[in-house]
């Protein structure tokens, strides 16, 4: 299915006052064909009206961020990924995947080789995500409500001692690895800081509701961030450290959740759980130019080893929907059997298997890159959240469960 330009939405689009701002394997996937998105987003219910921007949000790319790691192609910002290019830091650390309970207060170790769980650790209070440092070598388990971060040692798997950051929803670094960005969801900032000692440097106030996953453009000049609880999207300035524009998706009550930039670094995709599928947008304009149903509670977006395909996990009906970059259409949904809630997780270092936390059903899915069947089911702690996947191919983190370039 191609994506079609918004035409009449977006030649209406409002300019407001500025936002606040303060101190898979080379795999090809098997699957039926997805083709029923609608002829323009006029069809679909609670989608009139232009989205509103606020700030002067339009960017040109230009040089690199000073002191980001040069791409390694141009055309691919994920050239750094391919299967098992691991850096020097991550060869020797063993295989694992990491898996924070929301409601059980604890991660849970996985050996991905044999699908069996090597412990059961208890951290502090509502364990949201365990995130990789810029410089790869440390997991950072983001205790939201026990204003906490709980540092593992991916050599060892050792769990160190937590240092006291207030919440912690979601957590970044930015392309240069200054700075470490605690989302503060509850809080409505983000906050820069030391990206080893944790202590704060700034803390930016933002203007909509629920600021919790990024990701960034490929010069590392800006982020765009959603907002889950007020419908919008930001773009912020990650030198100046400051909001250059806000966006109000379209349609009724939408609720943007994790966000993915393409492999040609000119189209972004947001997950949107309450529309159901995807919003396509221009991020150096800070447009939308369409939307793409894909399932029931569209929630995490994850990038297939090879830049080929972008895993969309259907929380709300227990699917994934396979995105092709190259044509901008969906080629597959996978159903796991017996249903599910796939939330947040990675793909192996392989590319081989998709691992997916089973937010509502306390379970873990392994899944094959190749054609979606079920490699594994396992049973973990209450409300599994966004597990990590460890090591990842890449040279350097850009945070949340693993956005390495």
């Amino acid at each position: 299915m191609t994506a079609r330009p918004l035409g009449a939405l977006l030649a209406g689009v409002l300019l407001l006052a500025g936002c606040s701002s303060g101190t898979a394997g080379d795999t090809h996937p098997a699957g039926p064909g997805d083709d029923n998105a609608p002829a323009n987003m006029s069809d679909m219910p609670g989608m009139g009206g232009s989205p509103a921007i606020s700030g002067q949000a339009s960017t040109s790319p230009g040089p690199g961020l000073p002191g980001m790691p040069p791409l390694l192609d141009p055309h691919d910002i994920y050239a750094a990924d391919r299967p098992n290019a691991f850096a020097a830091a991550v060869q020797n650390d063993p295989s694992r995947v990491y898996v924070p309970n929301l409601g059980s207060d604890t991660v849970t170790v996985i050996d991905p080789s044999t699908y069996k769980i090597i412990q059961t650790v208890r951290v502090g209070g509502g364990p949201q995500h365990v995130v990789p440092s810029w410089d790869l070598r440390t997991l950072w388990v983001n205790d939201n409500t026990g204003n906490s971060l709980t540092p593992i040692d991916p050599a060892t798997g050792a769990f160190g001692k937590p240092i006291a950051v207030d919440d912690p929803y979601n957590l970044y670094f930015t392309p240069d690895g200054r700075y470490a960005m605690v989302m503060s969801e509850a809080r409505h900032k983000i906050v820069f800081r030391d990206p080893r000692t944790m202590a704060i440097v700034n803390s930016l106030t933002v203007d909509c509701s629920g600021v919790n996953h990024a990701d960034f453009s490929p010069d590392g000049r800006y982020f765009i961030a959603t907002c889950e609880f007020s419908g919008d999207l930001i773009k912020v300035d990650v030198e100046r450290q400051r909001v250059i524009g806000r966006l109000h998706l379209p349609g009724d009550h939408a609720m943007p959740q994790d966000v993915k930039i393409a492999p040609d670094g000119g189209t972004w995709y947001v997950a949107d759980m309450h529309t159901s599928g995807v919003w396509v947008l221009d991020g150096d304009q800070f447009t939308v130019r369409t939307f793409l149903p894909t399932g029931a509670g569209a929630h995490g977006l994850y990038v297939s080893r090879d830049s080929k395909y972008l895993y969309i996990a259907n929380r709300g009906e227990g699917s994934v929907s396979l995105l092709e970059f190259a044509t901008g259409r969906l080629v597959a949904k996978w159903q796991i059997p017996g249903g599910g809630s796939p939330d947040m997780g990675g793909v192996s270092a392989d590319g081989t298997v998709l691992w997916l936390s089973g937010r509502y059903n306390g379970e873990v899915y392994a899944l094959s890159t190749t054609d979606g069947h079920l490699l594994a089911r396992i049973k973990v702690g209450t409300q599994p959240h966004g597990l990590c996947v460890w090591p990842q191919p890449g040279r350097y983190s850009l945070g949340h469960t693993g956005i390495l370039r």
